[in-house]
């Protein structure tokens, strides 16, 4: 950073601070455990050579945050795949059942806005489709911060949603399904390569809120990756060559993960599994009624405070998966 020269890629240096942050996090956190084992070894000293029930309770007290900060950290250094440190790509797709599902989908919205909050990330939409009624049609997030991919990984799958419908005047029981979709941001690493001729690009009016400007000018684009038929849309900025490039660094981001996919079936095919893709393939249902539950199905971790999860407390979720998969 002391360098005369850093500031001239702007984007580069703030990639840089970035990870210096992160790496400074890690360590400051490691020597203020390491400072907090010193102290309730003291403690545990003076409490062998004069009993006191007083410190006795604050010690117990303190040993459970140590554990509770001991296991966030170990869970923080074992996210070591390649991309982990990225921030994250997550796009949300409610499934079939019209205003219901699209409900679902702007519930969800919530939940992940307020986890990334709690956890100081910051969250851009690069593209907002909404629903007719209520709720969207889809959603992208940019979700920016240290390991944001890392632990947002855990989240890739389909969320099931059993209530009483709102919009049901019958007061009926409905079944929702939203599709959550993960990938790491890249910015500067080419890790897929993209040729120019497989492109089909397209531009549109922003459909959503920004004063007249955007609405007035084509400044939105979608990107079809015609070989695969992968297509990315932005319209997060007023100027299309910056949603072009923030949609090239999203196709970068699927196509990397329909790599990761493919290698994961090949892999599944040598060892004679056989996973179903589909809608019954949930990774967690949210049950409103005629009980109060969230149940993780591939750890069976699970609450019954449902608003604490829609408030963004899914980390219970997220440790559990990612100790299985580290496992």
């Amino acid at each position: 950073m002391l360098d005369p020269s850093f500031w001239n890629d702007q984007q580069k240096a703030q990639a840089i601070i970035n990870e210096s942050k992160g790496l400074k996090e890690v360590v400051n956190e490691f020597y203020s455990l390491e400072s907090d084992q010193e102290e309730l070894e003291m403690t545990l000293e003076l409490l062998k050579e004069e009993p006191d029930e007083e410190l006795l309770a604050e010690a117990g007290e303190s040993l459970d945050t140590f554990k509770n900060r001991v296991d966030e950290f170990e869970l923080q250094m074992l996210l070591s795949d390649p991309y982990d440190k990225n921030n994250a790509i997550l796009e949300l797709h409610p499934g079939a059942g019209g205003t219901e599902s699209q409900d679902w989908g702007t519930m969800l919205l919530r939940m992940y806005t307020r986890w990334a909050e709690q956890h100081d990330f910051k969250v851009e939409t690069l593209d907002y489709l909404p629903g007719d009624e209520a709720g969207l049609k889809s959603v992208t997030l940019a979700i920016r911060g240290h390991n944001a991919y890392g632990y947002l990984k855990a989240e890739k799958g389909v969320h099931r949603l059993v209530r009483i419908s709102p919009f049901d005047s019958a007061g009926r029981r409905h079944t929702s399904f939203v599709s959550c979709d993960v990938m790491p941001e890249f910015t500067d690493e080419v890790v897929v390569d993209i040729r120019t001729e497989d492109l089909k690009i397209d531009t549109y009016r922003a459909s959503g809120a920004g004063g007249q400007h955007i609405n007035k000018t084509e400044s939105a684009v979608r990107i079809t990756h015609i070989p695969t038929n992968t297509v990315v849309s932005c319209q997060a900025e007023r100027s299309q060559i910056k949603n072009r490039a923030k949609a090239m660094s999203m196709l970068q981001a699927k196509l990397y993960q329909l790599k990761l996919e493919e290698k994961q079936e090949h892999l599944d095919e040598i060892r004679g599994e056989q996973k179903e893709i589909g809608w019954s393939s949930q990774i967690r249902s949210y049950v409103f009624h005629p009980y109060s539950m969230v149940k993780d199905h591939r750890t069976n971790v699970e609450t019954g405070n449902v608003q604490a999860v829609m408030d963004g407390d899914i980390d219970q979720f997220i440790n559990a998966y990612l100790r299985m998969q580290m496992a």
